[in-house]
């Protein structure tokens, strides 16, 4: 034995007891953190972890105060000026009550399963839309910017809507309603009514004059419009102070947004069905056209209306839900809110056709006054017969009926000069039947029938304000997801981006609130979102069901919802679901190909609109919208492909564990588990520290041998993950 061999045994068991007293003395200072359910080593300041049900440790992402707040929510991104303004005018178009049928089949086929879906990825990896999509695959994390860039195109003119909401709101505190009649010109001799009002109408000259006042085409800007520009500035202040905060900001004011609309169509509802006609426009709203119900463009548009109508590819759904705990039942909430949705539409439509009924009866009552005097100066004139009238007319005070029983008389008596007398029929039905959508319906024929009711202002205030929570409560949902997806991949703070976002979408939409402006809507709205959104949607249907698998995202629902999914979604899923996305996507495409490219330009002169074509640089910034909003899907794809960004970047050194499933992806497999955790080559790895809380033992499993920094330490709390593929590690 060596001479000092004694002495260098003390040492060692000097160095023994020391490391044995430092371990003690840090296993008491650190029990509680050995206590929690929580493994979880992060790199960053900013964590994000994770909580298991019946965890201690507060979950560090932000989360609904309640589920009525997320439901609210939901209903408020999905229901919004569509359902107002699109569905009534489809279901006229399309067979009336008959279109209800392709809807419903359609909301069974893609709507519930594709919105359950999304709900399902959010609540599971609670990412936004990029961080979901990465974690899937990398090479298909194109799909969540893409999304963001959709998000973004949309909120840019959406806003614009809410801002004329606004203007309109606040006209509506006088009597009369300043669109009530036509403007009196006064020049040095007489008094004159606005001819350009007087060729259309009070309502029309009043939306396209005095709150537009629009140009004549897409290429005459003709400046800023500072009333419009004051109103999309406050709409985009209220979206940035509502979101500024998140969920905790825009949750509380959900309760009023997404509620108060049902309470005006309620209210409008009981008020229309007091009106005269208003019977008579549900009436025809809801009689069935089967015929029509078999031509495929009813069941493109209702698939079409139905895929918007839920948000579906829009990102929103994904943020909302990422906030939920993973136990949540997303499938309850899936079917609710699309049920909620199609009822809203419903409605919707009662309430439209309700209210356009009274002003189809008031119009018809005018055609029947002006066209009984012009009877009457033909019987004067000679022209007509007294004999030809029956005795029991009375012209001072004739009804619709006795008019069309007069008119067909003549008709048939007079049937050669019949077209010189210059008679009307005045049917009731041929009113109705002027199809109305989008901003016609809501600025131009509902506000003409609101100045017949009593006590206009307030209705107007009342229908106004509705729009604008429409509006905002999409809005909310179209900001989160933007703000939401980016905040969890590039760690800035959501205060810093949201007022940043919300600036840069007011100075690049001022190009919507120039006198032109109104153009630059219809071309954002007919091209940046339509095809890009099928696009992504289907590439999202593709990466759940073929990249993640079926089979285990089935096993992930389960173990969420505490119960098996039905067998139908895993066949909508996987079959049904992308076969009719290709279908639409490929009659879009078609129908967008046979439809000329251009808008309704407004002729101050004529007071009509007029279609006009795209010019040539209208065709590059219709076709650039398109491209830029599906460019991110293959630039990711290649750059994951090629290998041009090092993923072993600090954003990836961060994992965290949740019965036994990993949360955030460790980059290098290879060497020891201090290597797995940290990212780092097994050289590069520190010595252990124990203060640290870098491994659990889960509460009620049997005790096992393990070191801090030995396999075990992480490998027994991924022993409960059966048949994990290697994505997963």
């Amino acid at each position: 034995m060596p001479k000092n061999s004694k002495v260098v045994k003390r040492e060692l068991d000097d160095e023994v007891i020391e490391s044995v007293k430092d371990l003690l003395s840090n296993e008491d200072s650190s029990d509680d953190a050995f206590k929690k359910s929580e493994l979880m080593v992060d790199d960053q300041e900013e964590k994000d972890v994770d909580v298991e049900e019946g965890s201690d440790v507060e979950d560090e992402r932000p989360a609904w105060n309640s589920k009525l707040q997320y439901i609210l929510a939901q209903v408020g991104f999905s229901v919004g000026l569509g359902n107002v303004w699109r569905f009534p005018y489809l279901c006229q178009k399309n067979g009336g009550g008959a279109y209800l049928v392709p809807y419903l089949i359609l909301l069974l086929i893609i709507g519930i399963p594709l919105f359950f879906l999304e709900l399902a990825v959010g609540q599971r990896i609670r990412r936004g839309s990029i961080g979901v999509w990465n974690y899937i695959s990398p090479k298909l994390g194109g799909i969540g910017f893409a999304s963001c860039v959709v998000c973004f195109f949309v909120a840019l003119y959406y806003n614009v809507i809410i801002g004329w909401s606004l203007f309109y709101f606040s006209q509506s505190f006088q009597h009369p309603l300043p669109w009530d009649q036509c403007p009196l010109v006064k020049n040095s001799s007489h008094t004159f009514v606005e001819p350009e009002c007087e060729k259309s109408s009070a309502t029309t000259y009043y939306w396209y004059r005095e709150a537009l006042n629009i140009s004549s085409s897409l290429s005459e800007s003709g400046g800023l419009n500072w009333k419009m520009t004051i109103c999309l500035l406050a709409a985009w202040v209220m979206v940035c102070l509502a979101m500024i905060k998140g969920i905790q900001s825009s949750g509380k004011i959900m309760y009023f947004s997404s509620l108060f609309p049902y309470v005006v169509l309620l209210c409008f509802l009981i008020r229309g069905l007091l009106l005269n006609g208003s019977v008579d426009g549900i009436r025809h709203m809801f009689t069935p056209k089967l015929e029509i119900m078999l031509e495929p463009k009813v069941w493109r548009e209702a698939a079409t209306q139905v895929f918007f109508a839920l948000g579906l590819g829009f990102g929103g759904v994904i943020a909302f839900s990422s906030y939920n705990k993973r136990d949540n039942n997303c499938h309850f909430d899936a079917v609710l809110v699309s049920f909620i949705n199609f009822f809203t539409s419903v409605l919707a439509t009662l309430v439209v056709f309700a209210v356009l009924g009274f002003k189809a009866n008031i119009i018809n009552e005018k055609c029947v006054i002006q066209n009984s005097e012009k009877i009457l100066k033909l019987l004067k004139m000679g022209n007509l017969s007294q004999d030809m009238i029956p005795h029991h007319i009375n012209f001072s005070s004739i009804t619709a009926e006795d008019y069309n029983l007069v008119y067909d008389i003549i008709q048939k008596v007079k049937e050669e000069e019949f077209d010189s007398l210059g008679l009307k029929s005045c049917q009731i039905e041929d009113e109705l039947n002027k199809a109305v959508q989008g901003t016609g319906l809501a600025f131009i024929a509902f506000t003409e029938a609101m100045t017949h009711f009593p006590a206009s202002p307030f209705w107007s205030v009342m229908f106004f304000l509705m729009l604008v929570n429409l509006g905002l409560g999409s809005m909310f949902g179209t900001i989160e997801g933007i703000i939401t997806p980016i905040v969890d991949t590039f760690k800035v703070r959501k205060e810093i981006l949201t007022v940043i976002c919300c600036l840069v979408a007011f100075f690049i939409g001022l190009i919507f609130v120039q006198r032109s402006g109104n153009y630059f809507v219809t071309m954002f709205d007919d091209y940046s979102a339509t095809l890009p959104l099928l696009i992504v949607v289907i590439l999202e249907n593709i990466a759940v069901i073929r990249i993640y698998g079926i089979d285990k995202f089935m096993e992930d629902l389960k173990d969420m919802l505490g119960f098996p999914p039905s067998q139908y979604y895993y066949y909508m899923w996987k079959y049904v679901s992308p076969f009719v996305l290709l279908c639409l996507l490929v009659a879009s495409i078609v129908q967008m190909g046979l439809s000329p490219p251009g808008y309704n330009a407004w002729i101050e002169d004529t007071a009509t609109e007029e279609f006009h074509s795209y010019p040539t640089w209208g065709m590059v910034v219709c076709i650039s919208l398109m491209v830029l909003a599906i460019l991110p899907v293959p630039i990711v794809f290649m750059v994951r492909r090629c290998n041009l960004i090092d993923d072993s970047s600090g954003s990836l050194a961060s994992v965290s564990y949740k019965r036994g499933r990993i949360i955030k992806e460790p980059v290098n497999l290879e060497g020891d588990s201090t290597s797995l955790i940290h990212g780092k080559s097994p050289s590069e790895v520190p010595s252990p520290n124990f203060g640290k809380n870098i491994y659990r033992k889960q509460t009620g499993s049997p005790t096992l041998d393990t070191a801090p920094n030995g396999r075990y330490g992480i490998g027994y709390l991924m022993a409960d993950m059966p048949d994990m593929p290697e994505s997963d590690l």
